[in-house]
């Protein structure tokens, strides 16, 4: 019986530390600005734009969620989400220096809060077009408040971006530049291609919370 009791209190022990190394590491910002020097390259340049295999502009990721942000690395390093550049870096980086990185871009929102309202109404096409997707439901009051903090904020967001990006969950856009998330993909094939661009063309031009970060040498 003791012997029984030693071993149960050996396994406790044992899966308790577990869950203690188990815990997300806690993201430090001015470490993470010293781990950005892959990012500021796309990410840092104003108006950068992606050219392959389409052109669009690379997306603002600052003032996103850490928790987000961390997520779409994880993607990456995964193969979940496939661009090559970005599985590329995100396969370099350890769980520490994705919290890192995310506290930094994370921390250069807006100050201000938004407005209780969109910045514009929709029109009536687009007004159905969110109703079926139920895009609310997931991105919160006004595309800018998710429902949980590992979803991104999209209420301007660049809009070639999002068309780019809801395209890719609709098609899975080949083995090299997909997305896999199957609830997004589910949403995305509702619509048409054209349908998407006017989503895209609305939730961009909505007040947000994301802003550029610019790198200081290139401003």
């Amino acid at each position: 019986m003791k012997k029984l009791l030693t071993t149960v209190f050996g396994l406790s022990v044992a899966c308790a530390t577990g869950l203690l190394h188990a815990e997300e590491p806690k993201g430090d910002a001015k470490a993470g600005a010293g781990k950005v020097a892959m990012c500021i390259g796309c990410h840092g340049i104003s108006g950068y734009q992606a050219n392959f295999p389409e052109v669009y502009k690379v997306p603002k990721i600052g003032g996103q969620d850490a928790k987000y942000i961390t997520a779409a690395l994880e993607a990456y390093k995964k193969g979940e989400r496939k661009f090559p550049s970005m599985r590329a870096i995100a396969d370099s980086l350890t769980e520490q220096d994705m919290a890192d990185v995310a506290a930094y871009y994370s921390g250069h929102g807006r100050a201000t809060e938004l407005q209780a309202q969109p910045a514009r109404e929709p029109n009536a096409q687009v007004a159905q077009l969110l109703q079926k997707g139920a895009c609310v439901s997931c991105h919160g009051e006004n595309f800018a408040k998710p429902i949980d903090p590992s979803y991104p904020q999209i209420a301007g967001q660049y809009a070639d971006y999002l068309y780019v990006a809801l395209r890719q969950y609709k098609d899975g856009s080949g083995a090299y530049f997909g997305r896999s998330n199957a609830i997004m993909a589910g949403i995305a094939k509702q619509f048409t291609n054209a349908e998407l661009k006017a989503l895209a063309g609305y939730v961009g031009s909505l007040d947000t919370n994301l802003q550029f970060v610019p790198e200081a040498r290139f401003r």
